[in-house]
């Protein structure tokens, strides 16, 4: 019984110390800066008009706030984080700001696209670094070696902790960074976490299912454009389907959200990258894409990208804009030329792209306005939508809903496949 006594205790001392510590950490946090308060202020995702009447939930717990839990996952190990700006605890703390004020051995910090700040641009090449402010060394996954770690960088930890916010969209890269190093670490003996947080869009299932034939960068797994599951549930998947390199098998734990499921609505704190700047980008994002694979302008180098849509020859529009060079979007296309097209930014109503899912209608549009048959396409479409016959329909004059229809029964065989997989209903 003393003994029993003295375990709970022990327990209960822990639990403490690490509320404690977090909240000591968040104070000096607060006072001396951290290493990324300085993004994160920047980085706060903007509202946009009619956000006020959207009902977001306010009682999700993500799995990067769980301190107790995965710091005793850790607790004695040497840890690798991989990690943006998206990785808070909470308003003051990031997860590395977190596990050092604890105690916990950083060994190496990994960084995905767009770099550890969030601030590079899309498939820009970044650079490996040191965090300025802790001295841990920046590992960037989007510099030399195709994204594989040297043996000497795995050799550096014992445990890798994944923490980004996804967007739940296939051609996102982030969950490819993922797997990828799910894959690795499997081939190293090292343990995977994936600290949990809640899909955007988590309540659309929608799109084609990846042809693997057509396995890039921004496309690894097959399953759909919207896939509506989260970080942790795909990673799941993956390691459950066999889907990792040369289908090995992770060592992987999740901490999952709490108070999360599918159907409700979570509003991002920090923007994920820099071309999706609010909510409503993200909401278009599965829509409005496609555009990166034609040569119309989706607004990247505009203050709404992904929320505009638009070309110099295209003809029959009032609404115009000029895309510029800005931070995150250095050389967008069009860069300087007035482009005419469609505005998105306030119609349709949030509950139409909701129920509308992904959505090709405005694709379809541009291609019949600019009349450039195959010169409108290039092969980055193929590669987003994951099927060659989304191109070959449009060329046929195929309607979106016809499109759409094309492609459901396969999205009702993925659900089926991915629930065993599901952490939230």
């Amino acid at each position: 019984m003393n003994r029993k006594y003295s375990a709970v205790r022990s327990v209960a001392m822990a639990v403490v110390l690490c509320a404690a510590l977090v909240m000591g950490a968040a104070s000096l946090f607060a006072q001396d800066g951290g290493s990324l308060q300085k993004k994160t202020v920047s980085s706060a995702i903007d509202s946009f008009p009619g956000e006020e009447s959207v009902k977001y939930a306010t009682d999700i717990v993500v799995g990067a706030a769980q301190v107790d839990t995965y710091y005793k996952m850790v607790r004695g190990r040497r840890v690798c984080i991989l990690s943006n700006q998206t990785g808070m605890v909470n308003e003051r703390m990031h997860i590395l700001d977190t596990l050092l004020s604890l105690g916990v051995k950083v060994a190496c910090i990994m960084s995905p696209e767009h770099g550890f700040r969030g601030d590079a641009d899309a498939g820009e090449h970044v650079s490996s670094s040191i965090d300025p402010k802790t001295g841990v060394p920046i590992k960037s996954l989007y510099g030399e070696g195709n994204g594989k770690p040297s043996k000497e960088t795995m050799d550096m930890f014992d445990v890798l902790i994944f923490d980004l916010q996804d967007v739940g969209v296939r051609f996102y890269t982030y969950y490819v960074t993922m797997v990828k190093m799910m894959a690795n670490c499997a081939e190293a003996g090292k343990e995977f976490i994936v600290l949990d947080r809640p899909n955007p869009i988590g309540f659309m299932v929608d799109g084609p299912i990846l042809d693997m034939k057509l396995k890039s960068g921004v496309g690894a797994l097959p399953i759909p454009i919207a896939h509506g599951m989260t970080m942790g549930e795909i990673a799941l998947m993956a390691n459950g389907e066999g889907w990792l390199r040369d289908s090995l098998k992770c060592n992987l734990k999740v901490v999952a959200c709490k108070n999360y499921s599918h159907d409700k609505l979570y509003r991002l704190p920090i923007k994920p990258s820099p071309n999706l700047p609010d909510m409503r980008s993200i909401y278009l994002y599965p829509s409005t894409c496609y555009f990166e694979g034609t040569p119309v302008s989706l607004g990247r180098g505009t203050s709404k990208p992904f929320q505009v849509y638009g070309h110099p020859n295209m003809k029959g529009y009032s609404f115009s804009f000029t895309p510029r060079s800005v931070p995150g979007a250095k050389n967008p296309p069009q860069l300087n030329k007035e482009c005419f097209g469609v505005d998105l930014r306030t119609s349709p109503s949030l509950e139409e792209i909701w129920a509308g899912g992904v959505n090709l209608e405005w694709v379809i549009d541009a291609y019949r306005n600019l009349n450039l048959d195959d010169h409108f396409f290039r092969r980055m479409f193929d590669y987003e939508t994951g099927q060659e016959w989304v191109r070959k329909m449009i060329k046929e004059g195929a309607s979106a809903s016809e499109i759409k229809a094309k492609w459901a029964g396969d999205v009702e065989a993925f659900k089926k496949q991915r629930a065993p997989y599901l952490l939230y209903k």
